[in-house]
């Protein structure tokens, strides 16, 4: 069963074991230094769709099933999916799942929804609820700017804080068993506001809660950065994790040379005109399904911590001068199944 361990993190008694995963993407992210962990690539941004909101949904249905695929299932095998992406109703996900006959448990939790879902999935399977479960998330460049920030038609210049918006889904299907990776623990966020306003700046305006949960996670565990091989942060961008790790510094924690951030490892800012790096659900997805979960299982990582973050808020409560609330999920994921920096 699961246990707590301090007040903010849940402690795994008989991890969940993420059996594969897979993941979509298009043509931004076929060019960038991880071209080659994507499962399908669509360089169509409309994937064959009449609309960018159903390429979106399209890419989900092909994450999920390419993952059932690998795992020899099809979708009645699983029992439940937890799933959901950045747009309203989050209709990526309803209407990309809609047709497989899968119990949907739907979440939002902007660009952290992957570390929700997982964190979520795994607290399932270690009640007993259900057997397997499917998670799944989604982002589209042109399907979030004309949600968030601008019409692609408009041509706003963006400023060098922005992120680019991955086009990209990643799903992971979990289940009782022995093979590596296993969910050991997670660590639920708490909802942080410094009073950002920028809705181009938002690796500044979460950064404060990776912090925030990351302090807390070390805290609960009585563990320090150097216990884990490598910290992977969700779409906090050159801002952001420059952020973070002053933050962090100033508590006590020094994550040089163990901090990454997905949004800087899918493209490259130097070739690629992304400016302060990436973003979206699809980001920190794509890199866990088809990069992380590949190393981990190959036991070239062994311990690490994925934090993928969000910006909680709405184009309307932005319009309104409201500030952005942040929150981050963290998931510890390790190659082996018990032992480690968490062996109690």
């Amino acid at each position: 069963m699961a246990t707590r361990k301090g007040r903010y993190t849940i402690w795994m008694e008989d991890p969940p074991s993420i059996i594969s995963s897979a993941c979509v993407g298009g043509k931004m992210e076929q060019e960038g230094p991880l071209g080659n962990i994507f499962d399908l690539i669509e360089r169509d941004s409309y994937f064959g769709q009449e609309s960018w909101e159903k390429a979106e949904s399209k890419m989900q249905s092909l994450a999920v099933h390419k993952a059932l695929e690998k795992a020899g299932l099809e979708g009645d095998a699983v029992d439940c999916a937890f799933a959901g992406d950045l747009l309203n109703q989050c209709i990526s996900s309803t209407y990309g799942l809609r047709g497989m006959g899968i119990p949907l448990v739907g979440l939002f939790g902007a660009c952290s929804t992957m570390a929700e879902s997982l964190a979520v999935a795994s607290v399932f399977l270690e009640a007993g609820a259900i057997s397997r479960g499917v998670c799944c998330t989604s982002s589209h460049f042109c399907t979030a700017e004309r949600q968030f920030r601008y019409p692609l038609e408009y041509g706003g210049q963006r400023p060098p804080t922005a992120q680019w918006t991955a086009t990209a889904s990643g799903a992971a299907l979990l289940a009782k068993g022995e093979q590596s990776p296993f969910v050991r623990a997670v660590t639920i966020g708490t909802i942080e506001d410094l009073g950002v306003t920028d809705a181009n700046n938002m690796g500044a305006a979460m950064a404060p809660a990776a912090a925030m949960t990351l302090e807390h996670f070390f805290n609960d565990t009585q563990t320090k950065p150097e216990d884990f091989d490598l910290m992977v942060t969700g779409d906090l961008g050159r801002v952001g994790s420059t952020l973070l790790r002053q933050l962090l510094l100033e508590r006590g924690y020094n994550l040089e040379h163990r901090q990454t951030d997905c949004g800087m490892m899918l493209y490259n800012p130097q070739e690629q005109d992304v400016h302060s790096g990436g973003s979206g659900c699809g980001c920190a997805a794509s890199v866990l399904c088809g990069h992380l979960i590949p190393l981990l299982r190959a036991q070239k990582l062994r311990h690490i911590l994925f934090m993928a973050t969000g910006a909680l808020m709405s184009p309307t409560v932005v319009q309104q001068g409201e500030s952005i609330a942040s929150i981050a999920h963290l998931i510890y994921l390790s190659s082996e199944k018990s032992g480690g920096p968490l062996s109690c």
